[in-house]
């Protein structure tokens, strides 16, 4: 009776694994997003450039990956990636953008923008600014309508006021230059004082995109350092495509080898650990979706990779029960020595790849992280497939008596001192 439940037990793990498997991949897959090297997209690395003389400082860095952060989130794009490289670069890549030379142009601004008076006076600078948004004018033109905080609104009444109370209604000098990186936009004429903080930028604008992207980038703010793009690399829409499909087709003839060998070489034990590695495939998917990672070409080599370091934890296992049985113990002791004896070897050697992993995505950038985390969660979805699922399923069938051959585990009777 205790057989026929084992035996059973085994078909029913081995039916649930599988169905789990066809059932739950597809919608895991569609929760996972994919970086740039698999759906397209750009790569830009911007570098600081700091006043002569000076050394840019982590506040400044950190306020310009959060000024760009705001700039990307203008374009509407999804999971963006924005890191700190070093002591003075940034690296941005957005994956899956319709126009990645719009978004390279956007990135690159400095959109340091200034309120000046003819005689070269700034009154207002962006950072007063609170609100810029672009309209369609009672002229059917576009323009932007800013507002200003208290501060700006105080000071731009001011220079206003000033203006007005100095120079005749018709008078060439009583305007207001605005000034955008050192390019003037527009010269307005002040007709009245404004006093309520509210003001236009009208005059400058061929189409209404082009008002809308300057309000998107008066509404980030002005970056507070300067910077230039020292590396920009774009990946087309159907190159992505293509490295996704062929790095697909790489990964099922690798896992399609990989189960034939552990079939061939180890029987029973193989075809368990075969199943075994649905169970560490869905395992990975999940934590893939839990920490919300984008998937690159680094990544999916970084999955093959533990594919091949769960087989690898298997082999070492499966050799150690064989030995066990080679001395003459039974199948359930040798099962019980050999995880016993191979549990500390595989502990170890995961450890220090995880050790290796976690210095990789704390220092490295992009698509090396990416590499790092399917790594990570790769040895951990290898260490509980491995050191316990795979145990408790040949616990189960060792007990069964028509799989008590040991031939079925890979080892010829020549040469067994003897069977317990």
């Amino acid at each position: 009776m205790s057989n026929n439940r084992s035996a059973v037990s085994v078909a029913l793990i081995t039916t649930i694994i599988i169905l789990c498997g066809i059932f739950l991949t597809k919608p895991l897959l569609q929760h996972i997003g994919l970086g740039l090297d698999l759906q397209g997209g750009v790569h830009v690395v911007l570098e600081a450039v700091p006043d002569e003389g000076e050394e840019v400082s982590t506040d400044e860095m950190k306020q310009l990956q959060a000024v760009m952060r705001e700039r990307i989130d203008e374009l509407g794009v999804s999971e963006p990636i924005i890191q700190l490289s070093g002591n003075d670069r940034l690296v941005v890549e957005l994956a899956g953008i319709d126009n990645p030379e719009k978004a390279v142009e956007i990135i690159g601004k400095t959109a340091k923008l200034e309120f000046v008076t003819i005689d070269g006076d700034v009154i207002v600078t962006g950072d007063m600014l609170k609100e810029a948004k672009a309209v369609i004018n009672s002229k059917s033109q576009p323009e932007i309508n800013i507002e200003f905080d208290s501060e700006g609104a105080a000071l731009f009444a001011e220079a206003t006021s000033q203006l007005v109370s100095l120079y005749p209604s018709n008078d060439e000098r009583r305007v207001i230059a605005i000034v955008l990186d050192d390019e003037v936009l527009t010269v307005p004429h002040v007709n009245t004082a404004i006093t309520n903080g509210v003001a236009s930028i009208s005059g400058g604008f061929a189409e209404f995109e082009d008002a809308a992207d300057l309000a998107s980038l008066l509404r980030a703010g002005a970056l507070p350092v300067g910077t230039q793009i020292v590396e920009k690399r774009t990946v087309g829409p159907s190159l992505g495509s293509d490295s996704l499909e062929s790095s697909t087709t790489a990964i099922i003839i690798g896992l399609s080898l990989l189960a034939l060998f552990m079939l061939v070489v180890y029987r029973l034990p193989g075809l368990m650990a075969d199943i075994t590695l649905i169970v560490f495939g869905l395992l990975l998917l999940l934590g893939l979706v839990a920490v919300g990672a984008v998937l690159t070409l680094p990544g999916l080599a970084g999955i093959l990779l533990t594919v091949a370091m769960a087989a690898d934890a298997n082999i070492i296992i499966f050799e150690r029960i064989k030995d066990e049985i080679r001395n003459g113990k039974s199948l359930r002791a040798s099962v019980e020595a050999g995880f016993r004896r191979a549990f500390w070897t595989i502990f170890d050697s995961n450890l220090t790849t995880i050790i290796g992993a976690a210095v990789l995505f704390q220092f490295g950038t992009g698509s090396i992280r990416g590499f790092a985390l399917t790594l990570t969660l790769g040895i951990v979805a290898n260490m509980i497939t491995a050191l316990l699922l795979t145990r408790f399923v040949l616990r189960l069938v060792v007990k069964i008596p028509s799989l008590q051959n040991i031939a079925y585990y890979g080892v010829s009777r020549k040469g067994v001192e003897k069977i317990d």
